[in-house]
């Protein structure tokens, strides 16, 4: 039998085109995470010494070392090749995988708990049955958009927006994930324009946003958006939504616009039509926006008709309880 010896040689490249002058692709690294033994140990369920776990590791084609200065933690070190190992709780996975499912010793709880649905979660819910009886269609569009999608298309600068890009991404249509659930709302009515009017369409889902303080540097955000697309663009339709969605959270209306209630005030905003925008107040705190859209944002997405948008976050709500 013949054996066959394949050496594979990786060179860095320097770009030299204009649009990436001075590049260097293809340089890989090995980055280090210093991890803590008890909690491998105890989010694992067993008990082994650090220098045992740093041979399991080892295993895993992960460099992984007592540390000197304190015993009771791990130093390793992430090669190239292992692209999967992203957070700590992936070098704990690698440990119970090299340790062995079968030999973790199965234990019951120590606590008796009973499951409960998340508050954000109940709050969707029930906003979208009575939505529904509202006389809106819910729509669930793509958690990913283009850049332009965020950026150009509702007259704003991408630079701006604090919005997480997808590296190396496979097509244009899902380059970052939505700041907003606008676009996926308008795309949806675009794709149905041969519907009789009025279109009246909501959707509650998340949106992704940077966030430096969080350990994964962004979080998601439970938002509600709604628009009315007809032959009028209907602001007083999308504002009597927003007045039954308060009277469905118990929230009063504030004529005095403190923090007794909630309220809506001018605004400027570049998606918007010039003096047809509001944000909306409750308790005092800016939770969205509703207005008629700007005649520019109907046309780039490919629209005829006049629409009025409301967008506000829901996550408010439930840190208020």
């Amino acid at each position: 039998m013949k054996t066959w010896s394949h050496t594979v040689l990786i060179l860095a490249v320097k770009c030299v085109s204009k649009s990436c002058a001075g590049l260097i692709v293809q340089e890989l690294k090995y980055w280090d995470k210093c991890v803590d033994a008890k909690k491998i140990n105890s989010k694992i369920g067993i008990d082994i010494k650090p220098e045992a776990i740093a041979n399991l590791l080892c295993k895993m084609c992960l460099q992984a070392v007592v540390d000197d200065t304190d015993h009771k933690f791990i130093k390793v070190t992430i090669p190239p090749t292992r692209a999967d190992v992203i957070h700590e709780c992936d070098i704990i996975e690698d440990v119970a995988i090299a340790y062995g499912f079968n030999e973790i010793t199965k234990e019951f709880p120590r606590t008796n708990t009973i499951a409960q649905q998340l508050a954000i979660n109940k709050l969707s819910d029930l906003l979208r049955e009575e939505l529904a009886q509202a006389g809106y269609t819910e729509a669930l569009t793509f958690a990913l958009c283009s850049r332009d999608d965020v950026g150009v298309k509702l007259r704003k600068k991408i630079t701006e927006i604090p919005a997480v890009h997808i590296s190396n991404p496979k097509t244009v249509e899902f380059q970052i994930a939505r700041t907003t659930l606008l676009p996926g709302i308008l795309k949806t009515i675009n794709s149905n324009k041969s519907m009789p009017l009025p279109l009246k369409l909501f959707e509650i889902s998340d949106t992704v946003m940077k966030e430096s303080e969080t350990d994964v540097g962004s979080s998601n955000f439970r938002m509600l958006c709604a628009v009315n697309y007809d032959k009028t663009p209907g602001f007083e339709v999308i504002h009597g939504l927003l007045d039954r969605i308060m009277q469905l959270l118990d929230v009063p209306f504030s004529a005095n616009k403190d923090k007794t209630g909630y309220y809506i005030k001018a605004a400027d905003d570049a998606t918007y039509f010039p003096g047809r925008c509001a944000e909306v107040y409750v308790w005092g705190q800016q939770i969205g926006k509703l207005g008629v859209l700007h005649p520019e944002v109907i046309t780039a997405f490919e629209l005829n008709m006049p629409a009025a948008s409301l967008e506000i976050n829901l996550e408010y709500f439930c840190r208020r309880q």
